[in-house]
């Protein structure tokens, strides 16, 4: 999609799982996100929608919250994609450490971009 349908307000929302930034842990990796920030926000966010055509749930914070006990390991929920139904893509938190991840999965540029592809191209249109 291009810059002009991203940053529109009335077709792409971005959701974080927190509203905030947690900070750093002793290793200097982002802390998790706060439960309380999903508890509090997600379901007025969801209403405040409305009919939400795609859900791509990114990163295993989502994955947890959304896909619950469904979730497992980034690489088992993303794998098992398929299984989500339509309207819910869960994918791996874009990083420039998931650089292996995305060497050792190559299924998921060759079978789930693909399909990501169209679903994005379906949902806006």
């Amino acid at each position: 999609m291009d810059a002009v349908t991203f940053y529109d307000l009335d077709r792409v929302a971005i959701v974080p799982m927190a509203f905030c930034f947690p900070g750093y842990d002793a290793g200097k990796a982002d802390l998790p996100p706060p439960p309380v920030c999903a508890k509090t926000w997600h379901d007025r966010v969801g209403a405040a929608l409305g009919p939400v055509r795609l859900t791509l749930l990114v990163g295993s914070h989502a994955h947890r919250w959304y896909l619950k006990p469904a979730a497992r390991s980034v690489t088992e929920t993303v794998a098992d994609w398929r299984n989500f139904g339509p309207g819910i893509i869960p994918l791996p938190h874009p990083s420039w450490r998931n650089t292996g991840w995305l060497r050792q999965n190559p299924w998921f540029e060759t079978d789930l971009i693909p399909v990501l592809r169209a679903a994005v191209k379906e949902a806006l249109t």
